[in-house]
């Protein structure tokens, strides 16, 4: 029983890491030797499976502290038609030593692969899923994976068409022959009047070769070869039905010519129509499939679409065009009107508004000037754009979006586990039922028992198969997430899905995220005989000589006015109180009413207005001139359009809503009842966010947390859900499991909506899936029979086949119609000096 794995060991230096390595690994229980080579970096560990496992080797490297070599990979798969196929599949990589995890997705017809590259090669990967009956989309030099996917799609569909055209050819007269007389009586007779039954029964055997043979034969081939490995699939289920039906029926026809009274009366019908017809309804179901199935990744099409095929270069002053793969980081580059562009970068001259939409989800094209970030994939409108090359290649925004929402379409929430356990053990069950069936209708059915007994053994066969329940919940993350992409909300796992429809409670960091994150002069109210823009300039211009964000927004001000300011004199600061200046012929003193008592000026006259800033959460500052009061100040960091809609849309969908803020209590409390928020932690420093969601959670709520991704990391990751507020570039988070692309707030009830709607429409493709089966393997079986008289027919079973699992790809792809409760914010054409920070 034991097996031998080899482990890449990163971080080894000396014989003593050597032998810290090898003493490590064989302390862990069932290890029976391991060997570590410096030079080549590797530990050889002989072990029992029985005991430990491949992941508790590698935990214990990293526990004796070096880096186990990881590689991980994505393999295109081809020939998957049913949740069994992906069991299958799994299971094959899974046996591959080295082989740490394996995830195969349906919808999106890949594996997800990680493994140890000195265990395991590419090629082994590849070989396992070959054995296993499944084909590989090899990437070809030249071509993109966006288009040899499309080819391989385009070529299945043409393929499935080829075979559906070539079985209904000869399935159509087969139905009249077989069917029509069995409803119409004249029919039957007419065709007497041709032929005697005998001749009819090689004629349909005629017109059911070329469909059992040619058309099937994708069924048959990896059907046969999924039972040979004692894991039946849906391909399994079909060949085998239509297989009994096909040769019972040969067999029959050959008997009633060469010797027809060797066989009873009732023994003498055929059932070719259960053959040809079947898997020309199979075929059809699979053509409709394969074309919504590409309807469902229709979004990451987008995206993909998305990429520049090449990009206009400045290089010593020659403007070359380069396909985009070559472009460098620092590269020139110019795009013109209209024209994509291609990697992310700074813009150097020119201006021009930007489509930034399949990014952000934001219709209002964005204003872009010198020192502006620009996105490859936008797409520029109006104006020529000369800028830096700043990411290329798989480091541009666009790149790490496609790669988050593959990850995402590509990962199982828990939900699908439900499917994954029934799967398991779904197939071997259904041949169990249809064994069954059959020998109850050879004991029970009196004369016809043998025709009673291949119709709803058949029946139940073609009825069963589970490829509804391999699509129901990789279809719909597959669509929700495309969807999500669409709106400017990533989900880097398909689990976040899930469980952010679980949110009880949604905690939120103020600064940067229900505020703007950056101080604003709110309020300048100045006294009696005083002109406001002159006292403006002189209060401006004495901040002008501070760093403190106060300031800067006091300048700021100024500035957006026009005011011209003039040159500061003298300057002095004045450490807890505020600042002195002297401009031109004026003092200038502004500071805290503290500030103002110790230079013997009163304030009282700004009272009403100090309490009214007071109840809105602001500090209000006073300025003095020559030593007379001159105008009362507020900064604050103003609250984010959309914040309170946001919070509104949250209680509205039944959550409650907390603020974690550094700020004091007496200014949260003010924003948290100007936005209606229902919990407020205040006071808590950088660090304490985290312990701050602990907090929520220890009260037993599902908490979600939004922050802007940076300081909030920690918070991030401890909430049950993380959600971090982007700008349309800052998307590599590692901690969320959320991106809001846009960074407006009001993305968060957007998302919550969109992840319930979408588990509502797993749940009701399971339901589907599992109902389906419930409701009619026994009809299939022939439970009505002895009520009613009523018996379900192969060929209606393999119609219902196929449309169960157009049926839940059309419900799924009602998720494209997904119309977010909330708007982003329409308002983007500010001066492009304000609206874009360098």
């Amino acid at each position: 029983m034991t097996k031998e794995l080899q482990i890449g060991v990163q971080g080894m230096t000396c014989a003593a890491c050597v032998s810290r390595v090898e003493r490590g690994l064989k302390k862990v229980e069932g290890v029976e030797a391991a060997n570590v080579n410096l030079a080549t970096e590797r530990a050889t560990v002989a072990y029992d499976p029985e005991k430990t496992s491949p992941a508790q080797l590698l935990e214990k490297v990293k526990e004796v502290g070096y880096t186990p070599v990881l590689a991980e990979t994505e393999l295109g798969v081809t020939g998957m038609t049913c949740a069994a196929c992906v069991s299958r599949v799994e299971r094959a990589l899974k046996k591959v030593p080295g082989v740490l995890e394996a995830n195969v997705n349906l919808a999106t017809e890949r594996a997800s692969v990680k493994y140890l590259p000195s265990s395991v090669a590419l090629p082994q990967l590849k070989a396992a899923i070959r054995d296993a009956g499944y084909g590989i989309l090899e990437v070809q030099a030249g071509k993109d994976r966006a288009d040899i996917e499309r080819e391989a799609r385009e070529q299945e569909i043409r393929s499935l068409g080829n075979s559906v055209k070539l079985a209904a050819v000869f399935s159509i007269p087969l139905t009249l022959i077989a069917m029509v007389p069995m409803l119409w009586m004249p029919a039957h007779m007419f065709l007497l009047s041709i032929a005697p039954i005998e001749v009819w029964n090689w004629v349909m055997l005629a017109l059911t070769i070329p469909v059992y043979f040619i058309a099937g034969m994708r069924f048959h081939k990896t059907g046969w070869k999924a039972l040979r490995s004692f894991s039946p699939d849906m391909n399994s289920l079909v060949t085998i039905g239509t297989s009994a039906a096909f040769w019972y029926s040969s067999v029959i026809t050959a008997l009633m010519s060469l010797a027809p009274n060797l066989l009873p009366e009732k023994a003498q019908h055929v059932y070719f129509e259960a053959a040809g017809v079947v898997i020309t309804l199979i075929l059809l179901g699979k053509y409709l499939e394969a074309i919504a199935k590409g309807r469902t990744s229709e979004a990451m099409k987008k995206l993909l679409g998305l990429q520049a095929k090449t990009a206009r270069v400045v290089r010593e002053g020659n403007e070359l065009e380069i396909p985009v793969d070559e472009v460098l980081p620092g590269d020139a580059v110019s795009v013109r009107p209209g024209e994509k562009i291609p990697v992310d970068g700074l813009v150097l001259s020119g201006s021009s508004f930007v489509d930034e939409s399949m990014i952000t989800g934001e219709p209002i094209p964005v204003a872009k000037a010198e020192g502006a970030q620009v996105v490859g994939g936008t797409v520029n409108q109006n104006g020529v754009l000369t800028f830096r090359a700043t990411a290329v290649g798989a480091d541009t925004v666009l790149s790490q979006i496609i790669k988050l929402v593959e990850t995402a379409q590509a990962s199982k929430p828990a939900i699908q586990g439900l499917a994954d356990r029934v799967v398991a053990v779904f197939t071997p069950i259904v041949l169990g039922i249809a064994a069954l069936t059959a020998v109850i209708w050879l004991i029970f059915g009196g004369e016809s028992a043998i025709g009673f007994a291949l119709v709803n053994t058949v029946a139940v066969l073609i009825i069963a198969c589970p490829c509804a329940m391999g699509l129901a919940t990789p279809t719909s993350i597959m669509v929700g997430t495309g969807k999500a992409a669409e709106m400017g909300i990533l989900f880097r796992r398909g689990e976040a899905l899930q469980s952010l429809q679980e949110t009880q409670v949604v905690a939120i960091d103020k600064t940067g995220t229900l505020t703007k994150g950056r101080p604003e002069m709110t309020d300048f109210v100045v006294n009696q005989g005083f002109e406001p823009d002159e006292v403006l300039r002189l209060v401006a211009a004495a901040e002008t000589q501070s760093e403190h964000p106060v300031a800067q927004a006091i300048v700021k001000s100024a500035k957006q006015k026009g005011i011209e300011l003039p040159e500061v004199v003298d300057f002095e600061a004045v450490p807890g109180f505020g600042l002195y200046a002297q401009v031109g012929i004026y003092q200038v003193q502004v500071g805290a009413d503290r500030y103002m008592s110790k230079l013997g000026i009163p304030v009282e006259a700004f009272a009403p207005q100090a309490a009214k800033l007071g109840d809105e959460g602001k500090s209000p500052l006073y300025a003095a001139i020559n030593g007379r009061l001159a105008a009362m100040i507020a900064v604050a960091d103003p609250i984010k359009e959309g914040s309170a809609e946001a919070i509104q849309a949250l209680h509205l969908q039944g959550l409650n809503v907390a603020m974690i803020t550094g700020d004091n209590a007496r200014t949260a409390q003010a924003i948290a009842r100007q936005l209606g928020i229902d919990e407020v932690l205040a006071e808590v420093l950088p660090g304490g966010k985290a312990d701050a969601v602990t907090q929520l959670q220890a009260k037993g709520y599902q908490v979600a947390f939004v922050g802007d991704g940076i300081n909030d990391a920690p918070a991030l990751a401890q909430a049950d859900v993380g959600l971090a507020i982007g700008t349309g570039t800052d998307i590599a988070i590692e901690t969320a499991d959320v991106i809001l692309m846009s960074g407006d707030l009001r993305g968060v009830p957007n998302a919550i909506a969109l992840s319930r709607t979408t588990l509502s429409n797993i749940k009701f493709n399971l339901f589907w899936a599992f109902a389906y089966n419930v409701i009619l393997i026994p009809v299939a079986a022939g439970v009505l029979y002895p009520l009613n008289g009523w018996m379900l027919s192969p060929v209606l079973a393999g119609a219902a086949m196929g449309l169960s699992s157009v049926f839940v790809l059309s419900n799924a792809l009602r998720l494209r119609r997904f119309r977010p409760p909330l708007r982003a914010a329409e308002v983007r054409n500010t001066p492009p000096s304000v609206a874009v920070p360098a």
